[in-house]
């Protein structure tokens, strides 16, 4: 027989005597309301609030939970709305205890520390839903079980910026997940932790608010705005139970009742974070439940699927905004007959930033049925999936679905047999003619499907190897070498070149400043050569190095013999052209220099090619007399050193000035990269314009923009120096393969692009030189594999200091 709720409070005051505590009169007036509710019919819900419990109250307390499961009581909601005293380990035994009547956690403040969360996040909970307040997590990693879970709101979470691999992943029943005002920012990564949420059918990473105003079909709505600005501490007492009859075809309503109104512009204030908070990060869950699971004195924060006027919301279809007009800054306006109507964004993580998110994630989703408190048409989903097809890639090469790397194998070797050998079982499945080429494309889209979270590893070289203890090198630039994989060379902040085995992370070459050198930012291979290399400063020493023909040092490493050119004044780049002959060098001026590498000397200074300075200079790959120039006049030139470069070949303009340009490696595209990610792809032959990648701007005059071909020409990666992203897209299409977010190790350190590279011998390999916003950080040298998973080795290291930001080189 049930245990009586009044037997309940009986069981607690004899315990509290045993133990020599004072009962706790919310504990017994929350029994006395169970009791009223059950009285009434009513779903049997008991509160129990944890403010003010201290640790002498917890075994009282214990002997009552331990019992619920057997009593009266129908569901427990744990509430936490201010500071709590109570230790977090026996805070976890009661929450623990109460098992399947666990209804609600709803724990708003950081009372119980770190290693309460971790043990909810590793071990799961009982509960349905889900509310932590002020908690510190930096990347979600929820893997327990939560198998009851079915509404998760991590709002206001202003430290969480990503997701572990395996978040999400027992949480078969969940349905509405909030993640507004969070630092959530990846398209790529966020869709793979929430493809684990079968269930999933609510989600919102900002609210949509609609104010609606009866009167004239011209009047603006006024300003009156609803939603959250910001938690309380109470947010979950204050709003309906949720209505699922929201979700109903939407497709019946008219255009007319229905404008495309799609989000123009956002408020993007967006709390940083604290930088010398804590390596974990806030995360903030508010709740909301179902109808028959909650009565109307639960409820979620303002915003969560509340009720709304139907006819005059917007929607996803909004790809036109026909009738609507932008009133005011985060907000759209428009009307239908006479009612005025007007939507406003509010608390939005910045991945609602991203160029087409919202097709993004309805595309990604098919379950999906409400976004950003906006039901999805079915009209919605088609427009979601051709935008989405015409602007990304889910894999690459145009592979439409992931096939098995096992599968794959089976069919090369297959294809490998004679045909005279092969039994009927073995005939080749695969198109007649596929080519061991196409094989390797589908082995590569196979293995990025596998993982959004690609293998990222820091360079770990230091001044230890050079028996420094102190020393620790602080990089500029760096080049791959042209033919030996291993090997790549970086030059430093302080004018010392480097040459590492960057498989292995050990020091081959070192060759140091000798007072003579700058900042080196320019560094260019031989191609014939391969133990020679150019190295130019900002100070402009020009040196050819020999890495080859050098003398041991005393702990066994060696310097490289050099060769000293003229100098050429505030050197921003050097190359070689396709014969190892010649070398060109140009910064901020002008003009640029043309070098003979045979005789050491100066040929020629050819003046006034641009009307401001020449960034980045660039010989073709396969014609020793082709090369072509990038300035901040906004040009970019080809030209013929057969025609005595008095006058370009042609001249293409961007709208702003370019960083960067540099050639395919057949030589038939050039690629330029100008000032806040503009960047095109050009026709070598004559300048035109072949590709736009249309690469949102940020806005910032100082976002200078690189860009380099991956994968031979197939694919292209781009990254700016405001920015934590780099980007792949396909270099015949312009559609968006990944984004490659990086991420500081410690919280609130923020990495930046400074330059990049694609591995000319590992498809889908690149490094990334990163930089911290804060000074006394280090910078570092990121390897990162696009076919292999952050899971496959969790353990990098960094090295180096941090250096500034600037336009200067490649």
């Amino acid at each position: 027989m049930a245990i009586k709720i009044p037997a309940l409070g009986s069981i607690y005051i004899e315990s509290c005597r045993r133990h020599g505590v004072a009962p706790r009169t919310e504990f017994l007036s929350a029994l006395f309301k169970a009791d009223v509710k059950k009285s009434r019919h009513e779903l049997c819900v008991l509160e129990i609030l944890l403010d003010h419990v201290k640790d002498v109250d917890f075994h009282p307390l214990l002997e009552v939970t331990t019992r619920i499961g057997d009593s009266e009581i129908e569901a427990v909601d744990v509430l936490n709305e201010s500071s709590c005293a109570l230790n977090g380990e026996y805070a976890l035994v009661l929450i623990r205890s109460i098992d399947q009547k666990l209804r609600i956690v709803d724990l708003q403040d950081l009372s119980f520390g770190k290693d309460f969360l971790r043990d909810v996040s590793q071990r799961g909970l009982q509960c349905q839903v889900l509310n932590l307040r002020s908690s510190h997590f930096r990347k979600l990693n929820l893997v327990g079980e939560f198998l009851r879970l079915h509404t998760l709101n991590l709002d206001y979470s202003t430290m969480l910026s990503s997701f572990r691999e395996d978040c999400f992943s027992s949480m078969p029943n969940l349905m509405c997940l909030s993640m507004c005002e969070t630092r959530i920012s990846n398209l790529w990564t966020t869709i793979a932790a929430l493809s684990k949420l079968p269930s999933l059918v609510e989600l919102r990473f900002q609210n949509w608010i609609c104010c609606n105003d009866v009167g004239s079909s011209g009047s603006s709505g006024g300003d009156d705005r609803t939603g959250p600005s910001q938690p309380s501490s109470a947010s979950h007492l204050e709003m309906p139970p949720i209505s699922l009859n929201l979700l109903i075809d939407l497709d019946v309503m008219t255009e007319q009742a229905i404008r495309n109104l799609l989000p123009f512009s956002m408020n993007q204030n967006f709390q940083n974070a604290n930088e010398d908070s804590s390596d974990d990060s806030e995360v903030d869950f508010s709740i909301h439940l179902e109808n028959d699971q909650l009565d109307s004195s639960h409820s979620a924060p303002p915003g969560w699927n509340r009720e709304i006027n139907l006819p005059s919301e917007a929607t996803s279809a909004a790809l036109s905004n026909q009738n609507g007009e932008e009133s005011s800054e985060g907000a759209i306006s428009g009307h239908v007959a006479d009612v005025s109507f007007k939507y406003i964004s509010e608390h939005a993580s910045p991945i609602c930033f991203e160029q087409h998110y919202r097709e993004f994630m309805i595309a990604s989703i098919p379950q999906l049925r409400v976004l950003d408190n906006l039901p999805i048409r079915n009209i919605d989903r088609e427009m979601a999936n051709l935008t989405f097809f015409k602007h990304f890639e889910r894999l690459p090469y145009r592979r439409s679905d992931k096939e098995n790397v096992v599968s794959i194998l089976q069919k090369r070797e297959i294809r490998a047999i004679p045909s005279s050998f092969r039994t009927q079982k073995q005939m080749p499945m695969d198109p007649v003619g596929k080519s061991q080429h196409s094989y390797a494309r589908s082995l590569c889209a196979a293995k990025m499907g596998s993982s959004a979270w690609p293998y990222m590893n820091s360079l770990s070289i230091s001044g230890n190897d050079l028996g420094d203890e102190n020393g620790s090198f602080r990089p500029r630039q760096f080049e791959y070498h042209p033919t030996n994989s291993s090997l790549m060379v970086f030059g430093t902040l302080d004018g010392e070149v480097v040459v590492v085995n960057h498989e292995k992370q050990k020091i081959v070459s070192y060759i140091p400043s000798f007072g003579t050198m700058n900042s080196v930012l320019g560094l260019c291979w031989l191609k014939h050569f391969p133990s020679r290399l150019i190295a130019g400063s900002d100070n402009g020493s020009l040196k050819l190095y020999d890495i080859q023909h050098f003398p041991s040092t005393s702990n066994g490493l060696r310097t490289a013999s050099s060769v000293t050119f003229d100098e050429f004044d505030q050197l921003t780049s050097v190359h070689v052209n396709s014969t190892d002959e010649l070398f060109l060098a140009s910064g901020y001026s002008k003009n640029v220099a043309l070098y003979d590498i045979n005789s050491g000397r100066r040929l020629q200074v050819f003046t006034d090619m641009h009307q401001e300075h020449i960034n980045v200079v660039k010989f073709s790959n396969r014609s020793p007399s082709i090369f072509a120039t990038s300035s901040f006049d906004q040009d970019i030139k080809m030209w013929d050193l057969r025609q005595k470069p008095i006058r370009p070949c042609y001249t293409a303009t961007s709208s702003k000035g370019n960083v960067m340009v540099c050639f395919s490696p057949d030589d038939h595209y050039l690629l330029a990269s100008a000032v806040d990610n503009e960047v095109k792809q050009l026709l070598a032959a004559d300048g035109s314009l072949h590709l736009d990648f249309q690469i949102p701007a940020t806005g910032s005059s100082q976002n200078y923009t690189r860009s380099y071909y991956l994968n031979g020409k197939d694919y292209i990666i781009s990254g700016s120096c405001d920015e934590h992203v780099v980007r792949v897209c396909c270099a015949q299409t312009g559609r968006r393969l990944r984004d490659i977010s990086l991420e500081g190790k410690a919280s609130g350190s923020s990495m930046f692009v400074q330059s990049l590279r694609g591995d000319p011998f590992r498809p889908f390999n690149m490094s990334i030189l990163a930089a911290y916003t804060r000074p006394s950080s280090k910078s570092e040298i990121v390897k990162v594999n696009l076919l292999a998973s952050s899971e496959c080795n969790k353990e990098s290291s960094s090295g180096g200091s941090s250096f500034p930001f600037n336009s200067m080189g490649g």
